[in-house]
């Protein structure tokens, strides 16, 4: 596998999660975009630290964005959980009590 092939691969995850984030109301769908793209750019990093310079220090930067994509997840699914449970629905556009 080259490198070519792992940023073509990022990049369409990149792409569908654009797509997925854009064009969905319910907000674990636009969660679910948001992390596909989060996930092409970690595999767009983990491929360059492969290809181009295989130290430890790539790992180190990728377990730390992958940890704070984990905790971003909690938390929006926490709040998804939240607004279900309260208001009985879960789309983007009725969530307006978050303003308050």
């Amino acid at each position: 596998m080259s490198l070519e092939t792992v940023l073509l691969v990022a990049s369409a995850l990149l792409a569908v999660g654009v797509y997925g984030a854009l064009s969905q109301q319910v907000v674990v769908m636009v969660m679910m975009g948001l992390e596909l793209m989060i996930a092409g750019v970690l595999l767009a990093l983990g491929g360059f630290w492969w290809f181009l310079s295989p130290d430890p220090s790539g790992q180190v930067l990728l377990l730390v964005v992958l940890a704070a994509m984990t905790v971003e997840m909690a938390t929006g699914f926490a709040i998804a959980t939240l607004l279900h449970r309260r208001a009985g629905h879960d789309m983007t556009d009725m969530a307006t009590e978050l303003r308050e």
